[in-house]
């Protein structure tokens, strides 16, 4: 399964979101047991400014880490920083997903 997350960063927090992502939200996706796959930074155009993706082997371990209590505290901290914030789980095929 594949988590799929967009958003946009606020302006005039860039230098404390990248801090943010690098330490604890990237290192605590890995700890609830999701595998970073991907992340996009939109330079020029419409859409969301960041898509990142992280995927797992099975819906029961997507569950369990989204079910995880950690995952609405990341997510909470995560929104100091970011607006727009949104995913959504879908089945991995293995190419580029939105």
């Amino acid at each position: 399964m594949k988590l799929l997350m967009r958003w946009n960063i606020r302006q005039g927090k860039e230098a404390d979101y990248f801090e943010y992502v690098l330490k604890e939200f990237a290192p605590g996706i890995n700890k609830l047991g999701l595998q970073l796959t991907e992340s996009w930074y939109t330079v020029y155009g419409e859409g969301p400014q960041i898509l990142t993706g992280a995927v797992t082997d099975s819906q029961e371990e997507m569950d369990a880490a989204l079910d995880n209590e950690a995952w609405p505290k990341m997510i909470q901290k995560l929104k100091e920083y970011v607006t727009d914030f949104g995913y959504k789980v879908v089945p991995a095929t293995g190419r580029f997903q939105l």
